[in-house]
């Protein structure tokens, strides 16, 4: 009943199979278009300049804010003083709400 088996050709190649990992497909990555460039476009093509042919984005266009009034300098955040921030900025919130009831 102990007796040693030797294992067939086919069940090793197919355990060898089953251990190896399939390489990743390889994707094109494409260029990632910046701000300037979107907003090139946005000048120069008409198309961009209505919705469906019939709404006028011409004005939306115009008011849109440039790039540089959109960006903001990075913070960083610690939680313990957000959590502190947070916290005293409601209580305070609570403790005007409770004198304005009491008046």
């Amino acid at each position: 009943a102990d007796i040693p088996v030797i294992p067939d050709l086919e069940e090793v190649q197919e355990e060898d199979l089953a251990m190896q990992v399939a390489a990743p497909p390889s994707v094109q990555v494409n260029r990632v278009l910046t701000y300037q460039d979107l907003d090139k476009d946005l000048m120069k093509y008409a198309a961009f300049q209505t919705l469906d042919g019939e709404v006028d984005l011409k004005l939306l266009t115009k008011v849109l804010a440039p790039e540089h009034e959109l960006r903001e300098d990075d913070d960083r955040w610690d939680w313990d003083h957000l959590f502190t921030e947070v916290s005293s900025e409601l209580v305070t919130e609570w403790d005007l709400g409770q004198s304005e009831r009491e008046d």
